[in-house]
């Protein structure tokens, strides 16, 4: 029980270092929201040096039995506010319709196809690009979204625009596998379901969270034990009954100093522009 109780208090001795090392740097005013401004406002804003992020989270894909269809934008909504307070940036709106392909045998899931969700990010920054800003950052909450992401940032560099975005999997890695006790799962699972009671308790229903950890298949989830894919009756692949609040403190705390990272990261990459024809 003593060493258990130092493994937590080193955690969180760790993550508080961390988040002061992230915002260590950054101005302490904080950032403003696009949406919040005049257009006159906004012209003052959108500068060549500003870092501009567009939080990403689908408000309607399923997420099992205890948590809502709109986990994931809430996830991003909870992460812009901590990253207004802590970062001096400009945040768009949030993108709440994206690429989602694996969950689509679940009532109420929508999806974007790849060029549709690669395009719809390209032309929101290179709108936002063309009052000035160069810098832009994926408040990113999903793990299909990084293919077509990577698409946009590809097709924006080649307009000297640096696109990054959050990689969900490996912004909070270390700390995940610190607290991590299922075998296997990345969806409603242990790790996003103790997010969630950090974030948002009053919209998790842990009565009616199960463990669905099916060994891995190629393909998206399934509700059919023929079909292609991971077989979960629930939409949960993991074992959500896991899920403490404590263990969504760590989780979340290192997944907001990755983020804040990133930011400082990106503040100082310098835009390539490709070199004109002679």
């Amino acid at each position: 029980m003593v060493r258990h109780a130092t493994v937590w208090l080193s955690l969180a001795l760790v993550l508080g270092q961390a988040v002061c090392a992230a915002t260590a740097g950054m101005k302490p005013q904080g950032g403003v929201q696009l949406a919040d401004l005049t257009w006159q406002e906004a012209e003052q804003h959108l500068t060549a040096d500003a870092v501009v992020v567009i939080p990403l989270g689908a408000e309607a894909k399923e997420h099992g039995p205890h948590l809502r269809l709109d986990n994931d934008y809430r996830m991003a909504e909870y992460l812009k506010e901590r990253v207004l307070e802590a970062a001096d940036v400009i945040v768009a709106p949030t993108l709440n319709y994206h690429f989602y392909p694996a969950f689509l045998e679940y009532p109420g899931s929508t999806h974007l196809q790849m060029e549709t969700a690669t395009g719809l990010v390209v032309d929101v920054v290179r709108s936002l690009a063309g009052y000035g800003p160069r810098r832009f950052y994926v408040l990113n909450t999903g793990v299909s979204t990084l293919k077509p992401l990577a698409a946009a940032a590809g097709i924006l560099e080649a307009d000297g625009i640096v696109l990054r975005y959050t990689n969900i999997l490996d912004v909070a890695h270390d700390a995940e596998e610190q607290v991590r006790e299922q075998e296997r799962g990345t969806h409603a699972d242990e790790i996003e379901t103790s997010m969630m009671l950090y974030i948002a308790p009053e919209r998790v229903d842990m009565t009616k969270a199960v463990r669905e950890d099916n060994p891995r298949q190629p393909g998206g989830l399934t509700r059919s034990r023929s079909g292609n894919g991971i077989y979960s009756e629930s939409g949960v692949w993991g074992d959500a009954t896991l899920a403490t609040r404590k263990k969504g403190r760590v989780i979340v705390e290192a997944t907001l100093a990755g983020i804040l990272d990133d930011l400082e990261a990106i503040r100082m990459a310098e835009p390539v522009f490709p070199a004109e024809d002679e």
